[in-house]
């Protein structure tokens, strides 16, 4: 029986105003300050020097299931999360349902939501829920938010809660093995509308990027400063917003040229890759897609200054994923294996740290759409570009007008 659902949000915190790390960071051109916290709920539990009676509490019953809805708010980190003594069961993520999955740990990207199961089936008592960061690059906050799931019922509650077990704070393999699980509700007697003919192929690097610092004064590698690409182009934010500058016909505020390959082939996720294709050149380039069209994007992660995960989100419209790897992309092979029957529909996916990963979707949302990755500091290096959806023909396939009384930002 589901008894209700219930909310829980990853955050973290810093003894400093957020706005205050990004500009430190991005004026230093170097890496952000790592948190001092992360919090579950807006709180940071008992494992840290503050109050106890603050730490969030999930009361729930014997016997019953509650749908709990997940999303990450932490700007800089995947998280892993699980509950003590309990697995979950996986049924949706970015509002779109998927064939349930049991896991006894989730693996989350910043800005990604995931939906699960839990079944109150333990022995009444106290459990800690708990999250710490997935990292492969870079410092990272330490540290283990908690939050507890409390037994209805008269019994006697031990001195500290049952604390789960999560994977390694490096542990790829796991981080991979859940994010690889998902899978859409389709089969082949109801098929998913994964488009099958591709219109549109393009191939896309994802690259930490340094560029010289006057008088080597960065506190970037070897004092550089800190970029980041999409197909080696730092994007550089206008002055008037793209969207206002497309319906308005507003001239040399960007290009519609961004290339649909990086601009040079080389091996993407060698150990060392040189330092002269570490250098990336600035624009503000957006690829303009037909009404309806169909896309294929491979997010190809790279390993110039260090290789990381990448979330990559999609603004407007979500895309399914259909494969995934280690290593470059082998256009040959790779295909070959694609999940054409029920790949999962999200609009955030983290491409593993040295490797790609495969999306397809229908560009049926007229509008202007930002695709960037969704760690803070790497979109605020620049790890962004923009698709245009033309509109359609009819009513319905053409972009809205402002409502009248919309407020200015």
């Amino acid at each position: 029986m589901l008894l209700s659902s219930v909310d829980i949000s990853l955050w973290e915190w810093w003894k400093s105003d957020r706005q205050t790390v990004r500009t430190e960071f991005l004026d230093n051109g170097g890496d952000p300050n790592i948190s001092d916290a992360f919090l579950i709920n807006g709180q940071p539990s008992d494992l840290y020097p503050c109050s106890r009676s603050d730490t969030f509490k999930l009361t729930v019953e014997y016997g019953k299931t509650y749908l709990i809805r997940m999303i990450n708010a932490v700007m800089n980190n995947i998280m892993f999360f699980s509950i003590a003594n309990h697995s979950v069961t996986v049924v949706g993520s970015d509002a779109s349902y998927t064939k349930p999955i049991k896991s006894d740990y989730i693996t989350i990207s910043p800005g990604q939501t995931i939906d699960f199961l839990l079944k109150a089936n333990q022995k009444p008592s106290h459990y800690y829920m708990a999250a710490h960061v997935y990292r492969t690059a870079a410092d990272y906050d330490n540290t283990t938010t908690t939050a507890i799931i409390e037994y209805k019922g008269n019994y006697t509650s031990p001195s500290l809660p049952l604390f789960p077990s999560l994977p390694m704070i490096n542990d790829t393999n796991a981080s991979v093995s859940f994010t690889g699980r998902l899978r859409s509700l389709g089969n082949k007697d109801y098929p998913v509308d994964v488009p099958k003919n591709v219109t549109n192929m393009y191939f896309f690097t994802f690259s930490i990027n340094a560029v010289p610092c006057f008088n080597n004064s960065c506190d970037g590698p070897l004092n550089q400063r800190l970029l980041a690409s999409v197909n080696n182009i730092t994007f550089v934010q206008p002055s008037i917003a793209i969207l206002q500058a497309y319906y308005r016909r507003i001239r040399n505020v960007f290009g519609d040229d961004f290339p649909s390959d990086p601009p040079f082939t080389y091996n993407y996720t060698a150990d060392n890759v040189p330092q002269a294709l570490w250098t990336p050149r600035n624009g503000t380039e957006v690829r303009v897609l037909e009404y309806n069209s169909t896309v294929e994007i491979v997010f190809q992660g790279t390993n110039t200054v260090g290789g990381i995960d990448h979330p990559i989100h999609l603004h407007g419209q979500s895309y399914y994923v259909v494969g995934w790897g280690f290593g470059n992309f082998d256009r040959d092979r790779d295909p070959l294996n694609y999940n054409l029957v029920d790949p999962p529909l999200v609009n955030t996916i983290a491409v593993p740290i040295n490797g790609w990963t495969t999306v397809r979707f229908k560009a049926s949302n007229p509008g202007v759409w930002l695709l960037h990755c969704h760690l803070e500091r790497h979109i605020s290096w620049g790890m962004e570009m923009v698709f245009i959806t033309k509109d359609g023909k009819g009513k319905e396939a053409r972009m809205l007008p402002p409502p009248p009384d919309m407020p200015p930002c």
